[in-house]
């Protein structure tokens, strides 16, 4: 019965390190784009690639 609950332990921490992760870079581009608002598509592009990369590897 213990085995069982190691693989969703695992995957719980996995899930909140990457929600940390979305949330940082979410905020780093929020305060980019303010800054040099020339960079928005760059802080986009980014961003959409990070997320699709965690989006993956959540499923692999």
């Amino acid at each position: 019965m213990c085995t069982d609950l190691i693989p969703m332990a695992a995957s719980v921490s996995v899930s909140i390190n990457s929600q940390l992760l979305i949330a940082l870079c979410s905020l780093f581009a929020g305060i980019a784009i303010f800054v040099k608002p020339r960079l928005l598509s760059y802080i986009v592009g980014g961003y959409l690639i990070v997320v699709g990369a965690l989006g993956l590897l959540s499923h692999l």
